[in-house]
């Protein structure tokens, strides 16, 4: 599956648009996590335990977006954008969404790498 933050993908051309398609993921660390990067957070720099979870919830609702694009009949995502928020102060949501669409070569599009 293509994933294109862009309106388009270089060199396809969009044959068909199925429509939204989104992964949402709603994650919380627990009571250790969240001490352990609140004492970090003490000493300032990066909470590697947030970075953690936040990385891997993002490559979870990127999965997501695929798996619903995918059975929605689609071969590839444009404008795809990641969304974050915070719930209740101790869960992070985050979703990645975009518009599933079907696209195909295009053989009038200028396809040598120099």
């Amino acid at each position: 599956m293509i994933v294109s933050t862009a309106p388009f993908i270089a060199g396809h051309r969009v044959t068909e648009t199925k429509g939204q398609t989104f992964g949402l993921v709603v994650r919380s660390r627990g009571f250790s996590g969240n001490l352990i990067a609140s004492l970090r957070s003490l000493g300032g720099g990066e909470i590697h335990e947030y970075t953690s979870l936040l990385e891997d919830t993002r490559r979870q609702a990127l999965d997501r977006l695929v798996k619903n694009a995918t059975l929605m009949g689609a071969n590839a995502v444009i404008s795809m954008r990641f969304d974050s928020s915070e719930l209740a102060g101790t869960m992070s949501e985050i979703v990645a969404y975009g518009t599933a669409v079907v696209v195909v070569p295009d053989a009038g599009a200028d396809q040598a790498v120099e």
